[in-house]
Protein backbone atom coordinates (compact mmCIF):
# COMPACT_ATOMS: atom_id res chain seq x y z
CA UNK A 1 0.00 0.00 0.00
CA UNK A 2 1.10 3.54 -1.05
CA UNK A 3 -0.20 6.67 0.60
CA UNK A 4 -0.02 9.94 -0.91
CA UNK A 5 0.42 12.78 2.17
CA UNK A 6 1.24 16.19 3.26
CA UNK A 7 1.45 17.10 6.60
CA UNK A 8 -0.95 19.48 8.03
CA UNK A 9 -3.90 18.40 5.83
CA UNK A 10 -6.39 15.55 5.79
CA UNK A 11 -4.60 13.10 4.89
CA UNK A 12 -3.20 12.91 8.46
CA UNK A 13 -6.34 10.77 9.05
CA UNK A 14 -5.43 7.77 6.84
CA UNK A 15 -2.02 8.49 8.46
CA UNK A 16 -3.10 7.76 11.52
CA UNK A 17 -5.36 4.68 10.84
CA UNK A 18 -2.12 3.14 9.33
CA UNK A 19 -0.07 3.76 12.38
CA UNK A 20 -2.46 2.47 14.49
CA UNK A 21 -3.28 -1.07 12.72
CA UNK A 22 0.78 -1.21 12.53
CA UNK A 23 0.76 -2.55 8.76
CA UNK A 24 3.49 -1.92 6.38
CA UNK A 25 2.43 0.70 3.75
CA UNK A 26 5.00 3.24 1.67
CA UNK A 27 4.43 6.86 2.84
CA UNK A 28 4.59 9.35 -0.23
CA UNK A 29 5.08 13.16 0.52
CA UNK A 30 3.48 15.73 -1.95
CA UNK A 31 5.10 18.97 -1.46
CA UNK A 32 1.72 21.12 -1.91
CA UNK A 33 3.79 24.40 -1.54
CA UNK A 34 5.57 23.49 -4.97
CA UNK A 35 3.14 22.20 -6.61
CA UNK A 36 4.03 18.79 -6.08
CA UNK A 37 -0.13 17.76 -6.59
CA UNK A 38 -0.35 19.10 -10.14
CA UNK A 39 2.22 16.84 -11.67
CA UNK A 40 1.24 14.94 -14.90
CA UNK A 41 2.29 12.04 -12.65
CA UNK A 42 0.52 12.80 -9.50
CA UNK A 43 -2.15 13.32 -11.32
CA UNK A 44 -2.88 9.88 -12.82
CA UNK A 45 -2.92 8.87 -9.09
CA UNK A 46 -5.57 11.68 -7.88
CA UNK A 47 -7.09 13.53 -11.37
CA UNK A 48 -8.05 16.07 -8.39
CA UNK A 49 -5.03 17.22 -7.12
CA UNK A 50 -5.84 16.61 -3.93
CA UNK A 51 -4.30 14.69 -1.34
CA UNK A 52 -4.93 12.15 0.61
CA UNK A 53 -4.82 8.89 -2.20
CA UNK A 54 -4.21 5.47 -1.19
CA UNK A 55 -2.90 3.21 -3.92
CA UNK A 56 -3.33 -0.81 -3.06
CA UNK A 57 -2.65 -3.20 -5.83
CA UNK A 58 -4.90 -2.35 -8.71
CA UNK A 59 -6.75 -0.33 -6.48
CA UNK A 60 -6.68 3.91 -5.80
CA UNK A 61 -8.95 5.39 -2.83
CA UNK A 62 -9.92 9.21 -2.29
CA UNK A 63 -11.20 10.82 0.20
CA UNK A 64 -9.48 10.94 3.67
CA UNK A 65 -12.59 8.95 5.56
CA UNK A 66 -13.16 6.76 2.79
CA UNK A 67 -9.89 5.46 3.10
CA UNK A 68 -10.02 5.33 6.87
CA UNK A 69 -13.35 3.34 6.46
CA UNK A 70 -11.60 1.02 3.50
CA UNK A 71 -8.76 0.26 5.64
CA UNK A 72 -10.61 -0.73 9.23
CA UNK A 73 -12.58 -2.84 7.24
CA UNK A 74 -9.42 -4.71 5.36
CA UNK A 75 -7.83 -5.17 8.42
CA UNK A 76 -10.67 -6.71 9.85
CA UNK A 77 -9.11 -8.59 12.37
CA UNK A 78 -7.85 -5.25 14.20
CA UNK A 79 -11.03 -4.76 15.47
CA UNK A 80 -11.24 -1.08 15.21
CA UNK A 81 -14.55 -1.41 13.04
CA UNK A 82 -17.55 -2.91 13.90
CA UNK A 83 -19.07 -5.90 11.79
CA UNK A 84 -21.61 -5.24 9.05
CA UNK A 85 -24.84 -5.56 9.32
CA UNK A 86 -24.77 -4.74 12.93
CA UNK A 87 -25.98 -1.65 15.45
CA UNK A 88 -22.78 -0.92 16.28
CA UNK A 89 -21.64 -0.67 12.28
CA UNK A 90 -24.79 2.02 11.84
CA UNK A 91 -23.45 4.06 15.08
CA UNK A 92 -19.86 3.73 13.39
CA UNK A 93 -21.28 4.74 10.39
CA UNK A 94 -22.92 7.75 11.24
CA UNK A 95 -19.86 9.39 13.52
CA UNK A 96 -18.13 8.94 10.29
CA UNK A 97 -20.65 11.03 8.57
CA UNK A 98 -20.81 13.12 11.46
CA UNK A 99 -17.26 14.31 11.31
CA UNK A 100 -17.04 14.81 7.57
CA UNK A 101 -20.35 16.49 6.73
CA UNK A 102 -22.07 18.18 9.96
CA UNK A 103 -18.61 18.80 12.24
CA UNK A 104 -15.95 19.53 9.67
CA UNK A 105 -17.82 22.67 7.85
CA UNK A 106 -18.82 24.29 11.22
CA UNK A 107 -14.94 24.03 12.16
CA UNK A 108 -13.64 25.24 8.51
CA UNK A 109 -16.07 28.55 9.06
CA UNK A 110 -14.41 28.41 12.60
CA UNK A 111 -10.83 28.50 10.90
CA UNK A 112 -11.84 31.20 8.26
CA UNK A 113 -13.37 33.46 10.57
CA UNK A 114 -10.09 33.69 12.75
CA UNK A 115 -8.15 33.99 9.67
CA UNK A 116 -10.01 36.76 8.53
CA UNK A 117 -9.72 38.64 12.32
CA UNK A 118 -5.80 37.69 11.91
CA UNK A 119 -5.90 39.51 8.40
CA UNK A 120 -8.53 42.44 9.53
CA UNK A 121 -10.52 41.35 6.99
CA UNK A 122 -14.47 41.44 7.05
CA UNK A 123 -16.26 37.55 6.99
CA UNK A 124 -19.91 36.50 6.16
CA UNK A 125 -21.15 35.88 10.03
CA UNK A 126 -20.32 37.94 13.09
CA UNK A 127 -18.33 36.01 15.88
CA UNK A 128 -21.75 35.62 17.81
CA UNK A 129 -22.71 33.65 14.81
CA UNK A 130 -19.87 31.92 14.48
CA UNK A 131 -20.06 30.64 18.00
CA UNK A 132 -23.11 29.55 18.02
CA UNK A 133 -22.51 26.97 15.20
CA UNK A 134 -20.00 25.65 17.02
CA UNK A 135 -21.63 25.06 20.18
CA UNK A 136 -24.59 23.75 19.52
CA UNK A 137 -22.01 20.88 17.85
CA UNK A 138 -20.11 21.36 21.16
CA UNK A 139 -22.99 20.72 23.94
CA UNK A 140 -24.00 17.59 21.32
CA UNK A 141 -20.43 16.17 21.40
CA UNK A 142 -20.31 17.54 25.64
CA UNK A 143 -22.96 15.29 26.20
CA UNK A 144 -21.46 12.10 24.66
CA UNK A 145 -18.14 12.45 26.21
CA UNK A 146 -19.53 12.82 29.75
CA UNK A 147 -21.09 9.37 29.48
CA UNK A 148 -18.23 7.43 27.12
CA UNK A 149 -14.75 7.66 26.38
CA UNK A 150 -14.78 7.34 22.56
CA UNK A 151 -17.18 7.78 20.07
CA UNK A 152 -18.24 4.25 20.15
CA UNK A 153 -18.19 3.71 23.64
CA UNK A 154 -15.65 2.59 25.94
CA UNK A 155 -12.94 1.37 23.63
CA UNK A 156 -10.87 3.53 20.59
CA UNK A 157 -11.93 2.65 16.54
CA UNK A 158 -11.50 4.39 13.29
CA UNK A 159 -14.68 6.25 14.01
CA UNK A 160 -12.75 8.40 16.24
CA UNK A 161 -9.51 9.26 13.64
CA UNK A 162 -12.02 11.40 11.56
CA UNK A 163 -13.69 13.10 14.45
CA UNK A 164 -10.59 13.36 16.50
CA UNK A 165 -8.88 15.33 14.06
CA UNK A 166 -11.50 17.38 13.27
CA UNK A 167 -11.83 18.36 17.04
CA UNK A 168 -8.09 18.59 17.68
CA UNK A 169 -8.45 20.92 15.06
CA UNK A 170 -11.21 22.83 16.84
CA UNK A 171 -9.14 23.04 20.01
CA UNK A 172 -6.49 24.43 17.86
CA UNK A 173 -8.68 27.57 17.10
CA UNK A 174 -9.59 27.83 21.27
CA UNK A 175 -13.37 26.57 20.34
CA UNK A 176 -13.30 23.75 22.80
CA UNK A 177 -12.92 26.54 25.83
CA UNK A 178 -16.04 25.58 28.23
CA UNK A 179 -16.18 21.79 27.08
CA UNK A 180 -14.19 19.85 29.53
CA UNK A 181 -15.05 16.09 28.43
CA UNK A 182 -14.70 16.92 24.69
CA UNK A 183 -11.15 18.22 25.52
CA UNK A 184 -10.53 14.99 27.82
CA UNK A 185 -11.31 13.01 25.00
CA UNK A 186 -9.48 14.92 22.26
CA UNK A 187 -6.31 14.96 24.80
CA UNK A 188 -6.70 11.22 25.08
CA UNK A 189 -6.64 11.08 21.52
CA UNK A 190 -3.74 13.02 20.81
CA UNK A 191 -1.16 11.15 23.17
CA UNK A 192 -1.53 8.05 21.40
CA UNK A 193 1.87 7.07 19.32
CA UNK A 194 -0.17 6.68 16.55
CA UNK A 195 -1.43 10.29 16.55
CA UNK A 196 1.91 11.82 17.13
CA UNK A 197 3.71 9.86 14.04
CA UNK A 198 0.61 11.20 11.43
CA UNK A 199 1.97 14.73 12.54
CA UNK A 200 5.34 14.50 11.29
Amino acid sequence: MKLYYSPFTRSTRPRWLLEELGVPYELVKVDLTAGGNETPEYLAVNPLGAVPSLVDGDQVILESAAIVMVLADKFAEKALAPALNTPERAKYTQWMFFAMSTLEPVVVECAGFSLAQADGKPFHKSEAEVKESFDRLGSYLEAHFAQHQYAMGASFSAADIPLGAILAWARSLKRLEGFPHTLAYVARLTERPAFKVSRK
